[in-house]
C-alpha cells in the first residue's frame, strides 16, 4: 500500500516538454553571469512543491551533457596542440640566436650615436629655452597692459577722479585681468579692487557730506540773491507797467542814474549805491559747487548703487529742510529775523529746483512737491505763531512785503504759494489790529493835547491851512471878520487826518496781494469802519468818563463829534478816489461813522448829566443849616446862591453847540434843556432828601421858613429861563412838591390839605401824606424839646398841633403806616378809602365834632408819654 502511494504517476509528454522549456530557460539564466540568481533561485522553488527535487535532477542531468560536449572538444583539438609544441621547441634555438645578435647590434649602435645623443639634448636643451622665452614675451606682453591699467588706476586715485577710476577699475575687471587671471598678481589685484571701489564710495560719500554742509551755509546767500534779483524782476515789471500806462518816450530805468521807484509800497532808489548796481548777479552755481554731488551721483551709478544714494540724499535733505524750517525764538523782533528764515528756505529749494533740473532722477518733481507741501505747512504755522507775536504795525508790514518777495520767488522756481497769499489775508487783519492799537495811543494822545476850546484863527492863511486839513464850511462863519472862531477844537483836524494816514496804512497792506479793485475797496472800508466804531470810538468813550473832563468839555466834544460825523462823506469820497471804486456799487461796504459819532454825543450829553447833578451834590454837601433856629435868616443860604450861580454860567455854555442848520439847534436846544431839567429836578429831590433825612429828627418853623427862602430862590432861577425854549412854568414844576410841601407848613393850611386829599383840584395835590407826617414829626419833636422847656407857655398850642397830626394819624390806611420807613412812598399808595374821606371832610367842615368809632383814634408810641404829661 505504501509503496503504491510513494509511487510517482506517470507524467505525460507535454508536460515534459513544458518542463524542460522552463528549465532551460533557468539554466541559461543560472550560467550568465550577469543575471542575479535570487529572483530565478526563488522562481524555481516557489512553483511546486516537488521543484527542488527535479531541479537537481535535472541539473545534474545538465552537468553531465555539459562534461560530454567538453571532452568531445579536447578529443578534437589534442593532435593539433601536440604539433604546436613541438614546431615551438624547435623555434626556441633560433631565438636564442637573434637574441644573441640582437644584443651585439645594440651594443654597438649606442656605442656609435653615444656622441650624437650629447648633440641632441644640447639642441633640445636650446630649444626649450627658446620656447620658455617665447612664452614669457607672450605673458609679458598680456601682463603689462594689466600693470599700466593698475598703475593708471592708482594715479587716478591719488588726483581724485575717481568716476575715471572706476572706469579703469570695470576695463581691468572686464578685460584685461581675464587674459592673465591664473598669475597670483592678478588674483592679488582682483581681490584688491572691490576695496577700492568701497574706498572710492567713503571718499565720495565724504564729499557729498560736505557738500551737504557746504550748500546748508550758503543757502541764506543763495536765498538772498535769488529774492535780490525776484524783486528786481518785478519792480523791472512795474516800471514798464507804469511807463505803458502813463505814456513815458524814455525808459525810466537807467544804468548809471538814481531813479525812485515804489517797490511794495515802500520807496527805494535804484542806483543808489553804485556798488550793488555794478555788482554782478551771482546764481547758484556761482555760490555753491555741485561737482561733489554729480560725481558722487556717477560713482554710485557706475557701481549699481544708485538707488542707495538716491535714498541717502533725500533723507539728509529732508532732515536739512526740517532744520531750515525751525526758526529762531525771537524772529519775530525784527524784520531780519524774518528775512534770514526766508533767504534760508529760498536758498534751500533753489539748490533743489537746481538739483531737479541738472540731474536724472537724483530728486523728482514728486519729492520736491512733497518737500515743499511740507515745509509750506510748517512755514504758514510759523508764520501764524510768530506774527501774532509783532505790536508794531511797521514790522508787519515789512513781513508782508518779504512774504510777497519769498512767494514770487518761489512761484518763479514753480513751486505753488497760493496759500501762502491765503495766509496775508489773515495777516492783513492782525496789521489792522496792530494798526488800531496804534491809532488808539494816537486817538489817546490828541485828546490828551486837546485844549477843548474853539480853533482861534488870525488870517486867512491860518483860516486856509485848517480848512485844507478838515473839509469845514460855514458861510456864517466865512463872512466874520479876522480874528474869528471855528467851532470845533484843535482834535478835529487832527483826527481827521489821522484817519486818513490810517485809510493810506491800511492801503500798503493791500497792494501787491493781487487783488481787484473792489476787493481793495471792501478791505479799506473795512477797516475804516473798525478804526471808526471800535478804535475811535473806544477812545470817544473813555475821554467822556474821565474824571478831569469838565462840563465845558463835554460840550465841546459834542461840538467836534458833530464835525467829525459831517466830515464821514468827505472820507468815503477819499476811499473812492484812492481805489477808483464809484460808491454807487452794489457790495460798496458804507461808513458807520455816523452812528459812532451818535453813540459817542450821546454819552457824553449823558455825562453832561451825571457830571452836572455830581456837582449839585458837591454844593448840597456844603449847606449847614440850623435846624433849630428861632427865625429864618430873611436870605437865602449861600451855598444855595452859589449853586444857581453855578448853573446859570453852565448853561450859557450850551449856546456853544453847534445851530447851522434846524437840526443841530433842535440837537442843542433838546441837550441843553434836558441837562436844565435834569438838574432842577435832582436839585429838588436833594433838597426833599434833605427834609426828610432819618438823621434829622428835629426841626424848627424858622428853619423851614429858611428852607423856604432857598426853595424861592430854586423858583425864581426857574423861572428866569437860564435855557430858551420851555413851554410856560414846565421848569417850575419840578420844584411843585417842596413849594406845596413848604407851603402847608407856613401857612399850617392843614384843614384844607386835609379836606381835598385826593381831590383833582387840591391845592396841595402833591404833598405826600407820608412826607408831610415824616416832616411834621420831625416838627413835633422839636415842639416837645421846647415844650418840655416851657409847658406853662405852649399848653394852648398842644391841641392845635396835635390836631393835624392826630387826624393825619386817623386816617385807616395810614395806621398801618411805619414811622419810619413810609417816606418818599408814592401816592397813590397812600390814598384813604372814599367812605373815610368824605367821612374826614365832613367832620372838618363841623368843627371837628363828628362821631368816631371807638378804636380809630392812634397815636404814635413816641409821642403817647409827652402827650399825656403836656395834658395833664
Amino acid at each position: 500500500m505504501e509503496g503504491h502511494k510513494n509511487k510517482a504517476l506517470p507524467r505525460l509528454p507535454d508536460e515534459d516538454v513544458k518542463e524542460g522549456k522552463v528549465y532551460g530557460n533557468v539554466f541559461a539564466e543560472l550560467e550568465s553571469v550577469d543575471l542575479p540568481l535570487g529572483t530565478t533561485l526563488r522562481s524555481v522553488y516557489d512553483d511546486q512543491p516537488n521543484a527542488h527535487k527535479r531541479f537537481m535532477e535535472k541539473l545534474d542531468a545538465r552537468i553531465r551533457n555539459h562534461d560530454r560536449e567538453i571532452e568531445k572538444m579536447c578529443n578534437f583539438h589534442h593532435q593539433g596542440f601536440v604539433d604546436a609544441i613541438t614546431e615551438l621547441l624547435k623555434v626556441r634555438a633560433d631565438a636564442e640566436k637573434l637574441m644573441v645578435q640582437v644584443t651585439d647590434t645594440n651594443r654597438r649602435l649606442q656605442d656609435a650615436g653615444r656622441e650624437v645623443t650629447a648633440q641632441m639634448e644640447e639642441v633640445i636643451r636650446c630649444r626649450v629655452q627658446q620656447r620658455n622665452m617665447a612664452t614669457t614675451v607672450e605673458k609679458l606682453q598680456l601682463c603689462i597692459p594689466v600693470l599700466e591699467m593698475y598703475s593708471k588706476l592708482k594715479e587716478q586715485l591719488e588726483s581724485k577722479r575717481y568716476y575715471a577710476a572706476l572706469k579703469t577699475m570695470e576695463q581691468l575687471e572686464n578685460i584685461y585681468i581675464p587674459r592673465v587671471s591664473h598669475y597670483r598678481f592678478c588674483q592679488i589685484m582682483a581681490e584688491t579692487l572691490p576695496k577700492l571701489r568701497e574706498e572710492i564710495k567713503d571718499i565720495s560719500m565724504s564729499d557729498l557730506k560736505d557738500f551737504l554742509e557746504s550748500i546748508r551755509k550758503h543757502s541764506d546767500k543763495i536765498g538772498e540773491t535769488a529774492m535780490r534779483q525776484a524783486q528786481q524782476h518785478r519792480t523791472f515789471n512795474s516800471a514798464v507797467q507804469k511807463q505803458a500806462s502813463m505814456g513815458f518816450p524814455k525808459p525810466l530805468y537807467t544804468l548809471n542814474g538814481r531813479t525812485s521807484t515804489q517797490q511794495n509800497g515802500l520807496d527805494t532808489e535804484e542806483g543808489a549805491d553804485e556798488d550793488d548796481a555794478d555788482e554782478e548777479v551771482l546764481t547758484a552755481q556761482d555760490l555753491v559747487d555741485f561737482s561733489p554731488v554729480y560725481r558722487c551721483l556717477h560713482i554710485y551709478t557706475v557701481l549699481g548703487d544708485r538707488e542707495t544714494f538716491e535714498n541717502y540724499y533725500r533723507k539728509q535733505r529732508k532732515k536739512q529742510a526740517r532744520l531750515v524750517l525751525q526758526p529762531q525764538s525771537n524772529m519775530h523782533e525784527t524784520v531780519e529775523g524774518y528775512r534770514k528764515y526766508f533767504n534760508q528756505i529760498v536758498g534751500f529749494f533753489v539748490v533743489e529746483d537746481h538739483i531737479l533740473h541738472a540731474t536724472q532722477g537724483l530728486v523728482t518733481r514728486a519729492f520736491t512737491d512733497e518737500l515743499w507741501n511740507m515745509a509750506l505747512s510748517k512755514i504758514i504755522a510759523v508764520l501764524r505763531t510768530h506774527s501774532s507775536y509783532c505790536s508794531d504795525p511797521d514790522l508787519v508790514l515789512e513781513l508782508k512785503n518779504l512774504i510777497v518777495i519769498f512767494a514770487d520767488t518761489l512761484q518763479g522756481y514753480g513751486f505753488p504759494v497760493n496759500r501762502l497769499f491765503d495766509l496775508l489775508f489773515e495777516i492783513r487783519d492782525q496789521y489792522n489790529e496792530t494798526l488800531l492799537k496804534k491809532w488808539a495811543l494816537v486817538f489817546r494822545e490828541i485828546f490828551e493835547l486837546d485844549n477843548y476850546s474853539p480853533i482861534p484863527v488870525e488870517n486867512e492863511e491860518e483860516y486856509r491851512s485848517v480848512i485844507s486839513r478838515f473839509p469845514f464850511h460855514d458861510a456864517e462863519i466865512e463872512k466874520q471878520q479876522f480874528p474869528k472862531k471855528l467851532p470845533m477844537s484843535q482834535s478835529v483836524p487832527q483826527i481827521y487826518i489821522q484817519v486818513k494816514e490810517f485809510i493810506y496804512a491800511s492801503l500798503k497792506f493791500s497792494e501787491s496781494l493781487h487783488r481787484s479793485s473792489t476787493e481793495i475797496d471792501d478791505m479799506l472800508r473795512k477797516s475804516t469802519n473798525l478804526l471808526l466804531t471800535r478804535t475811535l470810538s473806544g477812545c470817544l468813550q473813555n475821554l467822556i468818563k474821565k474824571p478831569h473832563i469838565g462840563l465845558t468839555e463835554l460840550v465841546q466834544i459834542i461840538i467836534n463829534t458833530t464835525h467829525l460825523e459831517q466830515a464821514c462823506k468827505y472820507l468815503e469820497d477819499f476811499i473812492t478816489n484812492i481805489t477808483n471804486v464809484s460808491p454807487e456799487t452794489v457790495h460798496t461796504t458804507r461808513l458807520y461813522g455816523l452812528s459812532t459819532f451818535k453813540d459817542a454825543r450821546h454819552a457824553a450829553e449823558g455825562e453832561i448829566y451825571t457830571k452836572l447833578n455830581q456837582k449839585i451834590d458837591e454844593f448840597i454837601q456844603l449847606a449847614d443849616y440850623e435846624w433849630g433856629m428861632a427865625e429864618s435868616d430873611g436870605r437865602a443860604s449861600g451855598y444855595l446862591m452859589d449853586l444857581i450861580n453855578f448853573l446859570r454860567s453852565t448853561f450859557q455854555v450850551f449856546t456853544h453847540l453847534p445851530n447851522n442848520n434846524n437840526d443841530h439847534a433842535a440837537m442843542s436846544g433838546k441837550v441843553a434843556q434836558t441837562a436844565c431839567m435834569s438838574a432842577c429836578k435832582h436839585l429838588a429831590t436833594s433838597l426833599m432828601q434833605m427834609l426828610l433825612d432819618t438823621e434829622l429828627k428835629q426841626i424848627s418853623m424858622g428853619a423851614i421858613q429858611q428852607f423856604n427862602l432857598d426853595v424861592i430862590q430854586c423858583e425864581l432861577f426857574a423861572s428866569s429861563e437860564p435855557v430858551p425854549g420851555f413851554q410856560g412854568d414846565t421848569l417850575q414844576l419840578a420844584f411843585i412838591d417842596l413849594r406845596q410841601l413848604l407851603d402847608l407848613f407856613m401857612v399850617w393850611d392843614w384843614s384844607t390839605y386835609l379836606a381835598d386829599y385826593g381831590q383833582p383840584t387840591s391845592k396841595y395835590l402833591r404833598v405826600n401824606p407820608s412826607t408831610a407826617l415824616a416832616l411834621l414829626e420831625k416838627y413835633l419833636s422839636y415842639f416837645f424839646i421846647i415844650a418840655s422847656l416851657r409847658p406853662e407857655c405852649l399848653s394852648a398850642s398842644l391841641v392845635i398841633l396835635l390836631l393835624p397830626f392826630l387826624c393825619l394819624a386817623n386816617a385807616n390806611p395810614l395806621q398801618s403806616l411805619p414811622r419810619d420807613e413810609g417816606h418818599g412812598q408814592e401816592e397813590q399808595h397812600l390814598l384813604p378809602v372814599p367812605q373815610e374821606r368824605q367821612r374826614q371832610a365832613e367832620a372838618d367842615r363841623d368843627g371837628g365834632e363828628a362821631a368816631e368809632e371807638p378804636g380809630q383814634w392812634h397815636v404814635p408810641a413816641f409821642l403817647g408819654p409827652r402827650v399825656i404829661q403836656l395834658c395833664t
